[in-house]
């Protein structure tokens, strides 16, 4: 993977213990700061809360897969006490692919939503985080939040945020009619066929669980109906056929994902 260059130290912050739904906000680069927020129990006994990034539009921090260059967003939960392993769920970034790079990207402020399952009494969150935050110069940043967790006095103040950001997260495909047609193996990286008309092209990401596989934006046939998808970098003469990949896509309805497995090339 190629890094933009890093120009300034890695910033290692930990902030102490919250006494309501969010910690103190910690600065983690210049002009950007972060802090974990907490809602009320959902359906299911599932509590939601969240990591805010407060930084301006200009400025922007990494997916879990960062694309050809920059640092993902990482997190580790194993200081936590008296919850269920927590999970992050992932809101749908940006394709950005400024100076002919292809990375994905979330800019200005933002929470990604973590899901957290709290055992009897009060528990605590622990969040380590790696990102690279990035404008002008991209600054590799770490923090850690301590969150306390009590289901039996839930903060609803943030429930709005977290609910916008929940609302893009990918879901599984739930329409009658599937989004593509075959995917299969090309010399060079993907064919798709049949893509739904509904699908913004610009938005799609083919993830196959390495980071070091990437592919270009999809290009489309004169009528629209197929898209290829070409391997980055090293990437390229990576046997893909039987693998299965990813889909994420957005649409009008919101984004959605598919994983399926990648049929051999058309003989």
């Amino acid at each position: 993977m190629l890094l933009r260059p890093l120009l300034f130290m890695g910033l290692t912050l930990a902030a102490p213990p919250a006494l309501a739904g969010a910690t103190p906000w910690q600065d983690i680069a210049p002009d950007a700061r972060a802090r974990l927020i907490s809602s009320d129990m959902l359906a299911g006994g599932t509590l939601l809360a969240g990591l805010e990034i407060d930084m301006p539009a200009g400025t922007h921090v990494y997916w879990r897969v960062p694309g050809e260059s920059g640092i993902p967003t990482v997190f580790d939960f194993s200081g936590s006490t008296n919850l269920g392993a927590p999970a992050v769920d992932w809101p749908h970034p940006s394709v950005d692919h400024a100076a002919g790079l292809t990375d994905y990207v979330y800019r200005g402020p933002v929470v990604i939503p973590i899901e957290l399952q709290p055992g009897q009494g009060t528990g605590t969150l622990s969040a380590s985080v790696t990102m690279g935050v990035c404008s002008d110069i991209c600054v590799p940043a770490q923090a850690k939040f301590l969150l306390p967790i009590d289901p039996a006095h839930p903060d609803s103040a943030q429930s709005i945020r977290l609910s916008q950001a929940e609302a893009q997260v990918p879901i599984a495909w739930d329409k009658p009619d599937p989004p593509f047609g075959a995917i299969t193996a090309t010399s060079d990286g993907l064919a798709i066929a049949d893509p739904s008309p509904d699908i913004d092209a610009d938005s799609l990401i083919a993830d196959l669980g390495d980071p070091a596989i990437l592919f270009s934006a999809p290009q489309k046939s004169p009528d629209g109906t197929l898209w290829t998808l070409q391997l980055l970098g090293g990437a390229a003469g990576v046997k893909l056929e039987g693998r299965a990949v990813q889909l994420t896509f957005a649409t009008s309805m919101g984004p959605y994902s598919i994983t399926r497995q990648i049929a051999a090339p058309a003989r």
